[in-house]
């Protein structure tokens, strides 16, 4: 089914993000112009695919998008002002949220 397609490159995708954005310990790894390129991909699978996936399975892979933008803009010596991080002018802004 194209539901299991979508997610698999969409989690692909992630997986290289995290890498390029420095989520693993391997400093040699981080690249955030690659970074920047896997985000603005995955955001744009996941912004044309969702309303044919539905909720159920576009709920997680937007939680990851968005955690892998908060990373990159982390990990980024001068962040990119709101709305202009990566995938950003697909999602808008994203902002860290208060735990708790």
């Amino acid at each position: 089914p194209a539901v299991e397609v979508v997610s698999t490159v969409a989690v692909r995708l992630m997986t290289a993000a995290g890498v390029k954005c420095g989520l693993r310990e391997d400093p040699e790894e981080i690249d955030l112009d690659e970074a920047r390129t896997l985000i603005e991909s995955l955001a744009g699978l996941i912004v044309a695919a969702s309303p044919y996936i539905g909720t159920f399975h576009a709920r997680p892979l937007r939680d990851g998008l968005k955690s892998l933008q908060l990373a990159f803009r982390e990990a980024s010596i001068v962040p990119d002002p709101p709305g202009q991080g990566p995938g950003e002018k697909l999602t808008g802004p994203v902002v860290a949220t208060p735990a708790g």
